[in-house]
């Protein structure tokens, strides 16, 4: 089993193999981050209530983004630490941020069957939804954070607060 998965590893290309690397240590990095008060991370996650345009990817950002989701979700089941929805959005949303993509998080709220809230969070850029796409439309938006935002009047969404 452990052999099938070395193999699998080493049949991906170089340029993935360094997604998934690059994948791993910032999912570690936004674990830390996720530790800290939500005070403290929130100014770094992008523009409060605020979201990227839906339009303007060009086809090599589209692929970028699709390989960095993949990545982040291959890299994501092997880490030592918890990698849920917040972690890989935060950690997707800084490898685009190096990639000067812009990136919407979203994070929202429910109730499960038994009444308990429930939190789920996730990433888009452009139209794609980056990290969180399996559960994202059983929650209502409570928070918005819009990373990389063009300037007033250039098409993003804005709400009111």
């Amino acid at each position: 089993m452990l052999l099938g998965k070395v193999r699998a590893y080493f049949s991906l290309s170089g340029t993935m193999r360094r997604l998934i690397w690059e994948s791993y240590i910032l999912l570690g990095w936004a674990r830390i981050q996720k530790a800290r008060p939500f005070a403290k991370i929130a100014p770094r996650l992008g523009t409060p209530m605020v979201e990227t345009p839906v339009t303007g990817l060009n086809r090599n950002q589209v692929v970028e983004i699709r390989n960095i989701s993949r990545a982040l979700m291959l890299a994501s089941k092997y880490t030592l630490w918890e990698s849920q929805c917040l972690v890989m959005a935060i950690a997707a949303m800084k490898m685009l941020e190096r990639r000067n993509i812009a990136s919407t998080l979203y994070m929202g709220t429910a109730r499960n069957k038994q009444g308990q809230l429930m939190a789920h969070a996730w990433l888009r850029s452009g139209k794609l939804i980056v990290t969180g796409a399996d559960t994202m439309d059983q929650y209502t938006v409570v928070g918005v954070f819009g990373n990389r935002c063009p300037e007033k009047g250039s098409g993003e969404i804005v709400y009111d607060s």
